[in-house]
């Protein structure tokens, strides 16, 4: 994101948050209704119409990693899951033909690599080497359907999932990553196989992946669910 594009963001938000003050009623026990829901629909439309799948963000040399033990790790189990036996990613929704990947089929597949700077909604960043392969491979090979304008991202950390809109999980730098700074992804980072990507914030990276469903309407998600924004553009 431009920096003229991030003081547009938050002067929006600024204005949008002394209209509130003016009397429109927000309740925080539903976060997509009335004004809060209004707004996140404005904001929603204004950076898919920003957003270009043709521009890329800055790869960056391996001197400005992040220390492996520095890289912040985040879960939703108890403990960092364990991939279930037998684990295998789904390939389902719109497609001509459904997948059962191994993580040995993810690795015979066209290889890509990518080093961008990762942001969370919290505040902090970091960065680190990725390898896997690109989304818009998986549907190419699955034959997505014309119908599909939306994916969902399903995992076996508790109930976490995501939902992207489509032209977001194709863009070049959405990849399905099983390596980290050069070697296999570790337990606390996702293993055996997460979702990364430079065009969106870190809570929209599904770690643990179970199912990638290609999908004609949009679903929601775990923080989505809970007032967190849908779209969440970088």
């Amino acid at each position: 994101m431009t920096t003229s594009r991030r003081r547009f963001l938050a002067g929006g938000l600024r204005g949008a948050g002394l209209v509130a003050l003016g009397g429109l009623a927000c309740d925080s026990s539903r976060p997509h209704a009335g004004f809060l829901g209004l707004m996140e629909r404005v904001n929603e439309r204004f950076q898919a119409a920003l957003f270009d799948p043709a521009r890329l963000a800055p790869e960056l040399s391996q001197g400005e990693e992040t220390e492996l033990a520095e890289y912040p790790k985040y879960k939703i189990s108890e403990e960092f899951p364990v991939a279930p036996a037998g684990w295998s990613l789904a390939v389902t929704g719109l497609v001509a033909r459904p997948l059962s990947l191994s993580l040995g089929d993810l690795e015979r597949l066209p290889r890509t690599r990518t080093r961008v700077r990762h942001h969370c909604v919290e505040g902090w960043s970091a960065v680190a080497s990725w390898e896997g392969v690109r989304l818009a491979e998986i549907a190419r090979i699955a034959g997505m359907d014309p119908r599909a304008r939306y994916v969902e991202f399903r995992s076996f950390d508790a109930d976490y999932w995501s939902s992207w809109d489509l032209a977001s999980a194709l863009h070049p730098q959405t990849i399905l990553a099983y390596g980290m700074d050069g070697a296999r992804l570790p337990l606390e980072h996702g293993a055996p196989l997460r979702l990364y990507s430079a065009v969106k914030l870190g809570y929209k990276m599904v770690k643990y992946l179970t199912e990638v469903s290609f999908l004609p309407v949009r679903s929601g998600g775990y923080w989505e669910d809970r007032g967190y924004e849908w779209f969440a553009g970088v």
